[in-house]
């Protein structure tokens, strides 16, 4: 199958490519900046095979004009898409009342919005097809968390949105379901996660441990597979056991 995969750059992005290429998968990704890190993960995914078609596509997903262009672009160079993983993200931290409109923005229009373009762009050629998988990464963040509320807000709307499009495409043959992550060592965690926040999750997560890639990567390809085909709409914690710490 091919796949299409945002954010596929760095952590959990690039893992979840280099696992569908190990799978057989041929996969297109994006990246938001960054080409260098980008065409590193294109060349290992060609040492893991190189027969496979392996693309990366310079894309913003706030941007439904740019995610027309470069779905279309994908389209040509892999015919079809089968699957579609949105994991491009971003996150900040700062209290609601002192939280300007850019950094609102910036936040929800990545994750909800970029979520939506992307998927509403490939359901046009999943619904002829009667076959597609649509992936969203979630996070346990989206119970809400002091001085991310932007973030939460945002992963917390994936869920709805998740269940609305199982409910809408899952008789075309079209499952969508959403991975609710917990904490993994990631560039964007290294970068945003506070000693505060890493302490309570070790106290807290019931396997006192943070998340390994392939804990991930795995789960993602497997809602690939037929075997997932009966699984729609479903909210799968990849979290060690701890959904809320508050």
């Amino acid at each position: 199958m091919n796949f299409f995969v945002t954010g596929g750059s760095r952590g959990i992005g690039a893992a979840i490519v280099l696992q569908a290429v190990r799978d057989g998968h041929d996969v297109a990704f994006t990246y938001m900046s960054g080409k260098e890190g980008a065409e590193a993960v294109r060349e290992k995914a060609l040492e893991i095979d190189p027969e496979r078609n392996v693309r990366c596509y310079k894309l913003d997903v706030r941007s439904s004009a740019e995610v027309e262009q470069v779905g279309e672009q994908v389209l040509d160079d892999f015919d079809e898409i089968q699957v579609v993983v949105n994991n491009a993200g971003v996150n900040g931290a700062g209290l609601a009342a002192h939280m300007d409109d850019e950094e609102w923005h910036r936040v929800v229009d990545t994750n909800l919005n970029g979520t939506f373009y992307v998927s509403r762009f490939f359901l046009s050629g999943m619904l002829p097809a009667r076959f597609g998988r649509i992936i969203n990464i979630g996070s346990v963040v989206s119970r809400g968390l002091a001085g991310q509320a932007h973030y939460a807000a945002s992963k917390s709307a994936l869920i709805g949105f998740t269940r609305a499009l199982a409910k809408e495409y899952g008789q075309r043959g079209i499952t969508t379901n959403l991975l609710s992550l917990g904490y993994f060592k990631t560039e964007l965690t290294e970068e945003t996660m506070s000693e505060e926040f890493h302490n309570s999750w070790m106290t807290y997560c019931p396997m006192r441990r943070t998340g390994e890639m392939d804990e991930v990567t795995r789960v993602v390809t497997f809602l690939a597979t037929d075997g997932a085909g009966f699984i729609n709409g479903a909210e799968i914690p990849v979290s060690g056991g701890l959904d809320d710490w508050n």
